[in-house]
């Protein structure tokens, strides 16, 4: 009974002055295909809409709490990597194994770690900023009126 060793792709992605939604679902079809992706510069993603309505839905559920006992309520992550990593897992399988394998492989970063400088990051073409007709804001801006501080 031979056991085959599966080599994964390993792969840097830049997500600098990208559409979030659409980068996120590029994201998750390269995990579920079995690369090992790493995400770099996710503070830099956007979100299109108003960004009046989207700080105020957010805000809105940050807000939610269960009201007999606060520790049991949803964690919601104010960290721009935590909160792009959330929104990919959203768009896996994540409770079956296939997902879970799959969001294992997902590292995502604020910047550009030093290990990965070296590597060439690719670019997922989407829409860039000026090409959306709406207002855009970026993830940088959105978590820090969401209560997000470096320091």
């Amino acid at each position: 009974m031979k056991q085959e060793i599966v080599q994964q792709k390993s792969v840097v992605l830049d997500a600098k002055d990208r559409l979030m939604g659409r980068f996120a679902s590029q994201v998750a079809k390269r995990l579920l295909n079995g690369e090992k992706v790493s995400v770099v510069n996710a503070e830099y993603l956007f979100m299109s809409g108003h960004p009046k309505s989207i700080i105020l839905d957010y805000k809105q559920k940050l807000a939610l709490k269960d009201k007999a006992n606060p520790e049991h309520s949803p964690y919601h992550s104010r960290r721009a990597d935590l909160f792009v990593k959330r929104v990919i897992r959203g768009m896996l399988p994540f409770k079956k194994p296939r997902g879970k394998s799959a969001y294992k492989n997902l590292r995502v970063y604020i910047g550009t770690p030093e290990e990965l400088k070296i590597s060439k990051a690719e670019k997922i073409e989407t829409k860039s900023p000026r090409q959306v007709f709406e207002d855009t804001i970026y993830i940088k801006d959105l978590v820090e009126k969401l209560g997000y501080n470096k320091g």
